[in-house]
């Protein structure tokens, strides 16, 4: 006698994908929902592109400020150095002013 071959753990995910998708297209609205999932590449492919844009204004807006940094005379400073800066320069002007 021979046996049935047993199913592998792909063939099983690929019967439940189909079982799901026939039970979403029976449902009310779920015209709606493939519509959706239809565009959703689309739509990535969109954001990816817009992303990739943000990331080149991002490079230039940096050479823009190192470039801004050399011409105040400033070099290369860091957010805590600045901040700091303007703390003293805020503590001088109300002590000579009092």
């Amino acid at each position: 006698m021979a046996r049935p071959r047993q199913k592998n753990i792909v063939e099983r995910l690929t019967g439940a994908g189909e079982e799901a998708f026939q039970r979403i297209g029976g449902a009310p609205g779920a015209d709606k929902l493939l519509a959706a999932l239809g565009s959703l590449p689309k739509r990535v492919d969109e954001l990816q592109r817009s992303v990739r844009g943000l990331e080149k204004l991002e490079k230039r807006l940096g050479a823009i400020e190192k470039r801004l940094d050399k011409l105040e005379g400033k070099g290369t400073t860091s957010a805590r150095k600045t901040s700091s800066a303007k703390r003293s320069t805020a503590a001088r002007k109300r002590s000579t002013g009092s």
